[in-house]
């Protein structure tokens, strides 16, 4: 599969930048260098680009968690107003950027995307709450893949995100030119992805597709947000092997008894943890390419991402 550049944001601090309040970074090896290789890094401080400036004083935030303000510790200056106004700037420009994807610095007043410390009054316990950028970006684009570079980590995680960047590429470059026509086609090559992330969803989504008439214009909002929403579900081995095993149904004709019982046994090592989803991919990939099947071949679920992020290779 031809990868193209997609841009992705990501923190400053994040690629090496020394754009920290201490003057340092947190460069992250993943970020830099696995992402890097396959997508194009828009890097983004808020608190540069307020004018902050570096090192700066540290902040935190206080209040209400719903609303929180931006305190400077040492001088206490209430700095809220103008990182809101930069991250609203910022967000503007974003938004025109064609990006598919975005990384946060977890735990950072500005940036962090859940569970950030909110100090709360006395007598009141510390609150958790949403950096003030990573707040703006969420509202102003609710349907951007989101995440936090500590998530990348965990392996499940990992590629839930970056699939969900792909998804977002190719949902965006058909609404560039929109048709009913093309919408059916969409649909019809994300269904057995769809169906590995959330069944409800495709469900609901194929409704959309089934209802539309000459003078029912495409559900497009609907279908985007229910699109993004199914790929947010983590593919748990079960759905997958449930969407493999719906796949091997148009091979059912083709393989020998010896065939489908071979696969049965790596789907059924895969469920248990001992085998990567890899390795009855490939083999999937293989009778689909031996009898071919262009319904199967087109369909993104044989490969949602480029093989060298290596993200099927976990058991």
């Amino acid at each position: 599969m031809e990868t193209p550049r997609i841009h992705i944001g990501v923190s400053q601090c994040l690629l090496g930048d020394e754009v920290r309040f201490d003057g340092g970074h947190k460069r992250d090896g993943y970020i830099t260098g696995m992402l890097g290789t396959v997508f194009c890094l828009v890097p983004v401080c808020p608190e540069v680009e307020a004018g902050f400036g570096i090192p700066r004083e540290s902040m935190r935030l206080e209040g209400d968690p719903a609303t929180p303000r931006l305190i400077s510790h040492r001088t206490r200056r209430d700095l809220t107003r103008p990182l809101v106004e930069t991250c609203e700037s910022i967000v503007a420009r974003l938004a025109g950027a064609d990006l598919h994807g975005f990384v946060l610095k977890g735990n950072s007043p500005s940036c962090g995307m859940e569970k950030v410390r909110v100090q709360r009054d006395a007598g009141l316990p510390d609150g958790k709450g949403i950096g003030l950028f990573a707040r703006r970006l969420r509202t102003a684009m609710p349907l951007l893949p989101v995440t936090e570079e500590g998530r990348l980590g965990d392996a499940a995680l990992r590629e839930n995100f970056i699939t969900r960047i792909f998804v977002h590429h190719r949902w965006q470059t058909l609404l560039q030119e929109p048709s009913a026509r093309e919408l059916v086609a969409f649909h019809s090559r994300h269904k057995f992805l769809l169906m590995a992330h959330s069944p409800v969803h495709m469900r609901r989504m194929g409704q959309l597709i089934g209802n539309m008439t000459k003078d029912n214009l495409p559900p497009w909002e609907a279908y985007g947000a229910l699109l993004m929403e199914a790929m947010g579900r983590l593919a748990t081995p079960g759905k997958h092997v449930d969407a493999i095993l719906h796949m091997m149904g148009f091979l059912k004709k083709h393989l020998t008894n010896d065939e489908k019982a071979e696969m049965l046994e790596l789907l059924t090592a895969y469920k248990k943890g001992d085998l990567p989803r890899l390795v009855p991919i490939t083999l999937l990939n293989h009778h689909v390419r031996q009898f071919d099947l262009p319904y199967l071949a087109e369909q993104w679920y044989l490969q949602p991402h480029p093989l060298e992020l290596r993200l099927c290779n976990h058991a």
